[in-house]
């Protein structure tokens, strides 16, 4: 969301398919928390607004808050995968929604088995 020069491409190619009928991707609230982090110990309240601005309405982005099913979920794949718990919160939200693909950059996510994960860092 930075537009972090070394992953335009990638980032825009991923953004550009979400645009496009037909698909969807799914990110749990968690991710909203993450991004807005920065801005708030900046006191930058203009970027918060952007972030809102921009992805809540981004076409077929669709926004899943933890439940309890996801807060179980969760909790087992932090235990096998030895997970932090916002990133065991991420993995679960992809897994109830179906994701076939988890697109990050952080390879802890490879560990899980119920989706493929895309780590932005090997393609560039």
């Amino acid at each position: 969301m930075e537009a972090n020069a070394r992953y335009a491409t990638l980032t825009d190619s991923v953004f550009s398919w979400v645009e496009r009928a037909g698909h969807e991707a799914v990110t749990s609230t968690i991710t909203m928390t993450e991004l807005l982090v920065p801005s708030y110990r900046d006191h930058h309240e203009g970027k918060v607004d952007e972030f809102y601005g921009l992805l809540s309405t981004y076409p077929n982005l669709r926004w899943v808050a933890p439940d309890l099913e996801t807060a179980d979920l969760a909790a087992r794949i932090r235990a096998d995968y030895r997970l932090r718990t916002p990133d065991a919160l991420q993995a679960a939200t992809a897994v109830r929604a179906q994701a076939t693909a988890f697109v990050t950059n952080a390879p802890v996510f490879a560990r899980i088995g119920e989706f493929e994960t895309a780590i932005l860092d090997q393609f560039v």
